[in-house]
This record gives structure tokens, C-alpha cells and sequence, in this order.
């Protein structure tokens, strides 16, 4: 069996820990999430929920992307479909595929994000205070929550704003939502 994506990503959070010379339960307190959990990932006995990595990047002060980027492909001017890192979170279905993945010497990325019907991911706080998102509705209806004000968005509706706090991701009833996502 070979060093997969969850290998990968379990040894990078345990490097970042380590890096600040934080324990399990440094790190528990810092993000909300127990001790036990936060070891079972880094010892890859469980794959990490949208949620999860959104609070350990904000602990750590990057963005899910750059985290994934760290364990991921380096920067190529091509990226085909083929070799844009698709993730999904196991515990909602949602797809996240890093279509122009971070790089050092780029200053955005491109995600295109596909959120199952009935879903809902948070985030309590960005990975970077300020990050500027750009969210354009392809398909569906997405429910959207910065910082306690909600917008509905309908295909074609795009969403633009600087992060400094919570954030909410939703699909109500029976639609899902699929989108493009541009962070910088």
C-alpha cells in the first residue's frame, strides 16, 4: 500500500505541531478539538473532516489549501484536470478540487467546490485574518455566512469578501451547490 494524500496530510499537522513545540493538548486547546482525535490523525487512523482542517489551519495560521499544497503537487503552469488534487470530506461528501493549487510565487488559487444537498460546513475562523474570497455559483443554491450575515446565492451570483471571521457553507432541501472559489 502506498503513501497516499491522508499519509501525507497526517504527517504535515503532526510536523506543524511539532514545529511550534506544541503537545497534543496545546494544540487541543488551541483549536477545540480533543486530544485523542487530534492523535488519531496524525497517525492516520482517520481521514480529517472540512471542519477539522479548518480549525487546525486556523491554529496554525494558513489556509486549508496551503496545507494541502504542502503535501501536494509542486507548481506547474499546466495543471490538467488529471492532476488537480481532488479531496473529499468523509463525514459530508464534499468535494474540494484545488484546480490552480497555492504556490510560493503566486499570489491566488482557484478551488472549485461541489457541497452534497442537506450539507453544512463551518469554519469558526479564517486560517488568515483578511484572506479575500471570491465565490461564484456554478450550479444550485448555496447558503452563505460571513461573519453572521447571510446572502442566498442563486448559479451565476458571485460572492466577494475578506475573511476576518466565522464563515458558513450550506445547501438546503435537495440542492446541492457546486462553485468556484478564488482565495487570495
Amino acid at each position: 500500500m502506498g503513501y497516499s494524500l491522508d499519509d501525507r496530510i497526517a504527517d504535515r499537522l503532526k510536523t506543524l505541531r511539532l514545529e511550534r513545540g506544541w503537545s497534543l493538548e496545546d494544540l487541543a486547546a488551541e483549536c477545540g478539538i480533543s486530544r485523542a482525535t487530534l492523535s488519531r490523525l496524525e497517525k492516520s487512523d482517520v481521514s480529517p473532516t472540512a471542519s477539522v482542517l479548518g480549525k487546525l489551519c486556523a491554529a496554525y495560521g494558513l489556509s486549508v489549501s496551503r496545507l494541502l499544497a504542502a503535501v501536494e503537487v509542486d507548481f506547474e503552469p499546466l495543471v490538467a484536470r488529471e492532476d488537480q488534487p481532488l479531496w473529499e470530506d468523509p463525514e459530508t461528501g464534499f468535494k474540494r478540487r484545488s484546480v490552480s493549487p497555492p504556490a510560493d510565487s503566486l499570489a491566488a488559487e482557484l478551488l472549485k467546490g461541489e457541497l452534497p444537498a442537506g450539507s453544512r460546513i463551518e469554519y469558526g475562523k479564517p486560517p488568515r485574518p483578511g484572506l479575500e474570497h471570491h465565490l461564484l455559483l456554478l450550479e444550485g443554491a448555496l447558503e452563505m455566512t460571513i461573519e453572521g450575515t447571510s446572502y442566498n446565492l442563486r448559479p451565476g451570483d458571485c460572492l466577494r469578501y475578506r475573511l476576518f471571521g466565522a464563515s458558513v457553507f450550506e445547501t438546503k432541501g435537495d440542492r446541492a451547490a457546486k462553485y468556484i472559489l478564488a482565495i487570495v
